[in-house]
């Protein structure tokens, strides 16, 4: 019999992951929406106070105008109807309409390192949005949480997440990496640097130190700047072209591509790390590379969106969920931890 399943986006990454996860259940009546909340984030978010984040601003009018283009069915915030499933990419904040829910977590990305807010959040119980990524997989109040790597999984063990509630399924956008060769991005054989929005989200960040790390690696080569799309581009257009005239600026266009064609990638706490690792370029990065080779998700040819599809699906027949063969080992179910959040 059908159930209904609600997908919850955010960034374009984490609504083109439930897209594809979503392709991969063509019996069951899959509905989407842009993240939200439901409490006082909730309240900030409607009066545009939250706009540097996926509750709003740029985040929440690519999301929209994804599922436009795609022609997907929305039901903003899940309210019109009763749901069987939630899947979702972060347990940051839990709207108390999904609590209660048969939850499904799938890792979005890099996960940020553990620094002072984080220890704050893990130790005094303060809200884990404070602590953005780092706190990923800490609320414990999913049924399952789908990872990108064995290493990812021994990460979130170690910071406390369920071990048999951790499966290790590759994460959609960066298990074939290799397909990313094949575009028509028209440049070849230069630096990418790729920035972050940590100002926006009131980290701190050395711009000028940057743009001086990027044009030093870059030399004669040809640099190219790709902005964070949730980054004051008007601010990052003016130190670039001040500090790094004759470089090229990108706000948009497809940052995979654009990756696949450089010869030496530039980030600062991106995801997009990965992709340049995975690929064999050389990186420089503000975060530790080694620990990051340990982390790199695992490339299984673009399957990962049907392996949790499938975990999906045996969770709505509620039978117990075992091993795939030929596939990394999948993990049990337990009963739900009551969702604790405090904000809402």
């Amino acid at each position: 019999m059908p159930k209904n399943i609600l997908l919850i986006g955010g960034s374009l990454n984490q609504t083109t992951m439930m897209h594809q996860i979503a392709a991969h259940l063509p019996e069951h009546h899959c509905f989407f929406t842009p993240f939200f909340d439901d409490g006082l984030l909730g309240e900030m978010s409607q009066r545009g106070w939250l706009d540097f984040t996926i509750l709003g601003g740029r985040h929440r009018r690519n999301t929209e105008t994804y599922f436009a283009e795609q022609g997907l069915p929305v039901d903003p915030g899940g309210q019109a109807r009763a749901y069987d499933l939630v899947i979702t990419c972060t347990d940051l904040l839990l709207p108390r309409r999904i609590r209660g829910k048969r939850l499904v977590l799938v890792q979005e990305g890099l996960t940020e390192p553990e620094g002072l807010t984080y220890h704050l959040v893990r130790y005094l119980g303060l809200p884990r949005f404070l602590a953005n990524t780092a706190a990923t997989g800490l609320s414990n109040a999913y049924d399952l949480f789908c990872v990108a790597s064995p290493g990812y999984r021994e990460h979130f063990i170690r910071k406390g997440a369920r071990p048999e509630k951790l499966a290790v399924t590759g994460i959609p956008n960066f298990d074939n990496v290799r397909a990313y060769l094949h575009n028509d991005f028209p440049h070849h054989h230069y630096v990418l640097a790729a920035t972050s929005s940590n100002r926006e989200t009131f980290k701190l960040d050395d711009r000028w130190a940057f743009i001086r790390k990027a044009r030093h690696i870059a030399g004669d080569r040809e640099l190219i700047f790709k902005l964070h799309p949730n980054e004051n581009v008007g601010r990052a257009r003016w130190e670039i072209e001040h500090y790094a005239p004759g470089a090229r600026i990108y706000e948009g266009g497809n940052i995979q591509h654009m990756i696949a064609n450089c010869d030496v990638l530039v980030t600062q706490t991106s995801s997009v790390t990965f992709i340049g690792l995975a690929l064999g370029k050389e990186v420089h990065s503000d975060l530790d590379l080694q620990q990051l080779h340990r982390l790199l998700p695992i490339q299984n040819e673009g399957t990962s969106a049907a392996r949790i599809a499938e975990l999906c699906q045996q969770m709505l027949n509620r039978s117990p969920l075992l091993p795939v063969p030929g596939k990394p080992p999948l993990v049990g179910m337990l009963p739900r931890q009551k969702a604790i959040d405090s904000v809402g």
